[in-house]
């Protein structure tokens, strides 16, 4: 049980999976929702912090290096900038809504990307892409407890 735990850690830290995928998979295995939901939210918010403070200079030192490395930071860079439309609407409350809703692109990786490319102060930041976490791994979790439920596993 120890390694799928920190299996489930590792898979709400990537970018892809984050905890939608996490906690899904921990569910399936048998780790209570209790121990569970808390550990894949925080570790869904470790990497955070350093995609907002590192994340400009990280993608130009790619673009100066020219090729594939120029060729995914301008494809990094265009994501963000279409997602962050309705972080320029709506501010904070539309960097909250990008990271709550627990659909593919979104997440806080996305949400961090978002805030990084718009110059987001972190302090700030973190507190709106915390609460958005939070919300996604809760509505994850009872999503996921009803399919399990109702599927009988």
């Amino acid at each position: 049980m120890l390694k799928t735990f920190l299996f489930c850690l590792l898979l709400s830290m990537a970018p892809v999976s984050e905890l939608r995928g996490a906690i899904p998979y921990g569910l399936t295995n048998d780790i209570p929702a209790a121990l569970l939901y808390p550990s894949c939210v925080l570790a869904n918010l470790v990497p955070v912090p350093f995609v907002i403070l590192f994340l400009r200079q990280i993608l130009q030192f790619m673009q100066r290096c020219g090729g594939v490395l120029k060729k995914a930071a301008d494809w990094l860079e265009s994501r963000g900038r279409k997602k962050s439309q309705l972080v320029k609407k709506y501010e904070m409350l539309g960097l909250f809504l990008l990271v709550a809703v627990p659909l593919p692109g979104t997440g806080a990786w996305t949400g961090a990307l978002v805030a990084a490319l718009l110059g987001r102060r972190i302090r700030n930041s973190m507190l709106v892409i915390s609460g958005g976490v939070a919300v996604a791994g809760l509505i994850t979790l009872l999503v996921c407890k009803g399919v399990i439920h109702i599927a009988g596993l």
